[in-house]
C-alpha cells in the first residue's frame, strides 16, 4: 500500500517462497503497470524478500540499473539471522516453516522487532508481510484469530482490520472481541479498536465468560 506522507517513498514489497525464473519480469511489470496509473508524487523502492539466496533468480540485465542505484534491494531471509537486526529475520523465517500453535509467539517476536524501525514505510510492509505469511501458510486460521496476534496499534494496519472495519458488520465485531480479550487486551482498548460501545463490549465479555 502506498504510504500517505509524500516525502517518503513507495515500498513494493514481493515475498518469494519458490523459485520462478520470472519473478523480476513479472514484478517490475506491476510495478510499472501502477506508477503509469496512479503517477504519485513520491519516489519508490522494491524489495524482494526471498526465503533464501539459493532460490533467488539473477536480476535481468535490463533491471541492473535499478539494482545498481538501490532501488532495487534485495532481502534474504535466511542470511538476516546474521545482520544487525536477527531477531526480526529470525521470526519471520521460523513464522514461515513454523506450524500453527508457534504463529503467535512468532508473531509476537517479529512485531517486537518491527516496533524498532525508524522508517514508518517500512515497518507498515513489514507487518503487512507478517499477516501475509499468516494468511497464507495458516488458512485454518480465521480472522478474528489473526487479528488477536497483533497488539492493538499494529492492529489498525493489517489487511484484516481494514477489511472488517470497511464491512462495517456489528456480528463480525463481536465475533472478535473474545478473542482480542484473550491476548490481553483490556475492554476499553478493545471498543476502541473495533469502535464499539464499551458497555457492549463487556456485555460479550460477561457471556463469554459465562459460556466458557
Amino acid at each position: 500500500m502506498p504510504a500517505a506522507d509524500a516525502d517518503l517513498p513507495i515500498y513494493f514489497v514481493e515475498v518469494q517462497f519458490q523459485e520462478k525464473s520470472d519473478f523480476y519480469w513479472r514484478f517490475f511489470t506491476e510495478i510499472f503497470v501502477y506508477l503509469g496509473q496512479y503517477r504519485p508524487p513520491q519516489d519508490w523502492c522494491a524489495v524482494a524478500l526471498f526465503v533464501s539466496k539459493r532460490i533467488a533468480p539473477e536480476v535481468p540485465v535490463q533491471y541492473r540499473g535499478l539494482l545498481m542505484s538501490q532501488q532495487l534491494k534485495l532481502v534474504y531471509l535466511d542470511e538476516l539471522t546474521e545482520s544487525e537486526s536477527p531477531s526480526l529475520g529470525l521470526s519471520i523465517v521460523q513464522l514461515v516453516v513454523g506450524d500453527k500453535d508457534t504463529a503467535k509467539p512468532l508473531t509476537d517476536q517479529a512485531m517486537q522487532s518491527a516496533n524498532q524501525l525508524s522508517d514508518a514505510g517500512l515497518k507498515a510492509k513489514v507487518v503487512e508481510l507478517i499477516e501475509t505469511v499468516l494468511i497464507y501458510k495458516f488458512t485454518e486460521l480465521t480472522k478474528e484469530e489473526i487479528q488477536a496476534m497483533f497488539s492493538l496499534s499494529d492492529l489498525k494496519q493489517t489487511r484484516v482490520y481494514q477489511q472488517g472495519k470497511e464491512e462495517g458488520k456489528e456480528e463480525g465485531k463481536l465475533e472478535s472481541v473474545p478473542s482480542l480479550l484473550a491476548v490481553g487486551l483490556s475492554v476499553e482498548q478493545v471498543a476502541q479498536a473495533l469502535n464499539l460501545d464499551i458497555k457492549v463490549v463487556q456485555q460479550v465479555a460477561s457471556k463469554s465468560a459465562e459460556n466458557s
